[in-house]
């Protein structure tokens, strides 16, 4: 059973003033628990849209709950996804201010920029493999604006599926020369090995996220366009972040991506 509009529009105000004060609220499925996904997405796009208003363009999107044991964690059988907005780039030579975060956590990512648009309905990976133009070592920066990321799915498809930010490494591989489905990875904080894994912990191969995202946002009236940025999904566990630290993610034969927080 879905909420009506004026719910839909609170609960997207309280995301807003949150994120905007990096003061993390109760989870609305707590005190709306017939919200549902359609509503929880239409919640993400109404902050989409007042962002776009503001000035801010959509650079592209990110797929959320892209492993199997994060989807049985949620009671899910498939992923999620959120919208990455210029504005929420960052660039390594940046760093941030974790003070203005609610619950951050730094993700693993093999990233892809289009250089064609997608399909939408019927997209395959064949399509991906023909569209993406450069495979780019990345970084989402993540962070719940519920307490303690004690989320539902619809909590985090509402906060834009947990999305906070995004970090590009600088070297680009033209997709031909390197095998998405196996690229191994390494996330070093402060010096020391924090995270290993693979990009096929990402739905078995990354290819299938982007395919999964091409067909799901269509459905919305969405499509995927030449340019946008595609981040899948982490390749390893998210993991927290303080003051002061310093991220470098490595990734067999792309590269890698550094971070740093004040």
């Amino acid at each position: 059973m879905a909420v009506d509009q004026q719910v839909r529009e609170q609960i997207a105000a309280e995301l807003w003033e949150s994120e905007a004060s990096a003061t993390a609220i109760d989870r609305p499925t707590d005190s709306h628990p017939d919200l549902d996904v359609v509503d929880a997405y239409e919640i993400q796009l109404i902050n989409i849209r007042k962002r776009l208003d503001a000035g801010a363009k959509v650079a592209g999107h990110k797929v959320g709950l892209a492993s199997e044991a994060m989807q049985k964690m949620m009671g899910v059988d498939e992923p999620d996804y959120g919208h990455l907005l210029d504005e929420m780039q960052y660039f390594e030579e940046t760093p941030i201010d974790a003070k203005k975060l609610c619950f951050p956590r730094v993700e693993v990512e093999v990233g892809f920029i289009l250089g064609e648009d997608l399909p939408g309905e019927g997209c395959t990976n064949e399509d991906v493999i023909a569209a993406v133009e450069w495979v780019v070592p990345s970084i989402e920066l993540i962070d719940s604006r519920i307490k303690d990321w004690k989320i539902t799915l619809c909590d985090t498809i509402a906060d834009n599926a947990s999305s906070c930010g995004w970090i590009l490494g600088q070297q680009r591989v033209p997709i031909s020369e390197i095998d998405t489905g196996d690229i191994d990875a390494v996330l070093h904080r402060n010096g020391e090995i924090v995270a290993k894994g693979n990009s096929s912990a990402v739905l078995g191969h990354p290819l299938n996220a982007v395919s999964w995202l091409a067909r799901k946002v269509d459905s919305f009236g969405v499509r995927l366009r030449k340019g946008d940025v595609i981040l899948p999904g982490t390749a390893t566990r998210a993991i927290d972040i303080s003051s002061g630290d310093h991220f470098v993610a490595e990734f067999a034969g792309l590269g890698s991506v550094t971070l740093d927080f004040t």
